[in-house]
C-alpha cells in the first residue's frame, strides 16, 4: 500500500514515484482548446451545447434564481448553517491582516510618489461540483474577494443533470453574501467569464480549483483574466518524529487520499519504528474507510513513507516536494520551521490536522500544488487587488534630474524619450 523508500539510498526511484507537473495531454489540450475557441466565437450558444453536452442538462436560465439561494439558505440544517458563519467569520478575520493601503511619500525638489491599491471590479469564483459538493470552497473564495473590496463578484459551479445546484453550495454562498450564482461548470464555465457572452460578463480574475479541464482552461486564458493559479490534485507531507502518534498520521494521510486517485499523501521521518506502526495501522484502518478503493489507489501510486537520518533531512525532501499542506507532527515544531522553505500551508503540531485548515481556521485552502509553492502562494486578498504606480515630477525636479534621465535614454538609443525630457527643460 505505502512504498518505503530509504532517502540516502532510493532517492533517484522516490523522486520519479512522487513526480508530479502542470502539463496535461494532448487529448485534454485539443479538447480545452477547442471548447475556448468555441465560446469565444459562439458565446452563450455554445457554453449551453457544452453545458448539455457535459452536464446532461439544456438549460433555459444560466443563472440561480436570488430566490432560490435564499430558500437553500432557509432549508439548510441549522447546526450546519452555525458552522459555515463561524467559519466564515474565522476566515474574514484572517484575510483582513492581509489587507494592503495604499502609500504616498514625498522626496526630492517636491516630487510625491507612491502606490494606489485598488479592488479589481469582477470575480469569478470556481467552485468544483459534480460528484461532490465543496461549500468550503465558496467561503474561501469569497473572504479574501469581499475583504479586497470587490464591487461585482459572480460564482460558478456545475448544475445536476436536472439544472439543480447543490444545497449546501447555495447555503454558503448565502453565508458569503454572493448573489450572482451562475449553474455551469468546466472549461466552458471559464470560457464565458474570461471573453464574456452575450449574457455573462468579461471578469478581471477567476480563482478556484477544478478539474484538469477547468486548470488547463484558467491556463489558456491568463492575460485575458488574471487567474489564481493552476490548481493540481491535493497533496500532503508529513514529517514526524518517534513522539507522533501513528493513528493521526494515517488518518490524515487518508483524509488527503480520499479526495482523488491522483491525491499524494507522503510520510517523511527519521523513526523505523513510527513507519512500521503506520503502515500497520493503515492496514487496519483502510477496511473500514468508505472511499478505500480511492485511498488505495491514491497511496499505491502516489503515496510513500520516506525514511530518513534526521529532521534536518526531513525538511529538505520536504522542500524537494514543496508540498500544498505540510504537517509537523514533531516534538518541537517550531524549532524546525525555519528549515522548510517551499509549502502552502504548514500545520503545527500533531493536533493541527489539515482538516482544521480545510474548513474552519482561517487561512484559506487554496494552495498551490504540484510543487509550484516554491513560487506560487495561498490565495489572497492580494490576487484580488492591482497596485497603481502614481508619480508626480515637479519643474524643479525635472530641472535638476532632467538632463541625467536624457542621458540615460541617449544610452538605450531612444531619442523620442530623451527629447521628451529636453523639451520640458528648455521651457524653464
Amino acid at each position: 500500500m505505502l512504498r518505503l523508500y530509504r532517502f540516502a539510498e532510493d532517492r533517484s526511484a522516490l523522486q520519479e514515484h512522487l513526480s508530479r507537473s502542470v502539463t496535461f495531454d494532448d487529448s485534454v489540450q485539443s479538447a480545452v482548446e477547442q471548447i475556448l475557441y468555441q465560446v469565444r466565437q459562439n458565446g452563450d450558444s455554445a457554453v449551453l451545447d457544452y453545458t448539455e453536452r457535459f452536464q446532461g442538462v439544456r438549460l433555459t436560465e444560466m443563472r440561480v434564481a436570488p430566490e432560490a439561494i435564499q430558500e437553500a439558505y432557509r432549508r439548510a440544517d441549522p447546526a450546519f448553517l452555525a458552522v459555515l458563519e463561524e467559519a466564515y467569520r474565522n476566515i474574514v478575520r484572517f484575510h483582513q491582516h492581509e489587507v494592503e493601503k495604499s502609500f504616498f511619500y514625498e522626496a526630492d525638489g517636491g516630487v510625491v510618489l507612491g502606490q494606489r491599491v485598488t479592488p479589481m471590479e469582477r470575480a469569478l469564483l470556481y467552485v468544483p461540483g459534480g460528484q461532490a459538493s465543496y461549500p468550503s470552497s465558496v467561503l474561501m473564495n469569497a473572504a479574501p474577494a469581499n475583504v479586497a473590496g470587490v464591487r461585482n463578484i459572480s460564482m460558478t459551479t456545475p448544475c445536476d443533470a436536472t439544472g439543480e445546484v447543490n444545497p449546501n453550495i447555495l447555503a454558503a454562498a448565502a453565508v458569503a453574501g454572493i448573489t450572482s450564482v451562475y449553474k455551469l461548470g468546466g472549461a466552458q464555465a471559464i470560457a464565458a467569464f474570461a471573453y464574456g457572452t452575450q449574457t455573462i460578463p468579461k471578469v478581471d480574475i477567476i480563482t478556484g480549483p477544478g478539474n484538469k479541464y477547468v486548470a488547463l482552461a484558467k491556463k489558456q486564458v491568463f492575460g485575458h483574466v488574471a487567474i489564481d493559479s493552476i490548481a493540481g490534485p491535493s497533496e500532503v507531507v508529513i514529517i514526524a518524529d518517534e513522539t507522533a502518534n501513528p493513528e493521526f498520521i494515517v488518518l490524515d494521510l487518508f483524509a488527503q487520499a480520499e479526495h482523488d486517485a491522483d491525491a499524494s499523501a507522503v510520510l517523511i521521518t527519521p523513526s523505523e519504528s513510527l513507519a512500521a506502526a503506520v503502515r500497520e495501522c493503515a492496514a487496519t484502518r483502510m477496511p473500514g474507510m468508505l472511499r478505500r478503493e480511492i485511498i488505495a489507489s491514491s497511496l499505491e501510486h502516489h503515496g510513500a513513507i520516506v525514511l530518513v537520518g534526521s529532521l534536518e533531512e526531513a525538511c529538505a525532501v520536504s522542500d524537494m516536494i514543496a508540498p500544498e499542506h505540510l504537517e509537523l507532527h514533531v516534538e518541537h515544531p517550531w524549532e524546525i520551521l525555519p528549515d522548510i522553505h517551499h509549502a502552502g500551508a504548514i500545520f503545527m503540531g500533531g493536533y493541527s490536522c489539515e482538516t482544521v485548515g480545510d474548513y474552519f481556521a482561517g487561512p484559506n485552502h487554496t494552495l498551490p500544488t504540484n510543487g509550484t509553492a516554491r513560487f506560487f502562494s495561498p490565495l489572497s486578498v492580494r490576487d484580488f487587488v492591482k497596485h497603481t504606480s502614481i508619480i508626480s515630477y515637479s519643474k524643479k525636479q525635472i530641472h535638476c534630474s532632467g538632463e541625467k534621465i536624457a542621458a540615460f535614454a541617449d544610452h538605450e538609443g531612444l531619442q523620442a524619450h530623451a527629447e521628451a525630457v529636453r523639451a520640458r527643460l528648455r521651457t524653464l
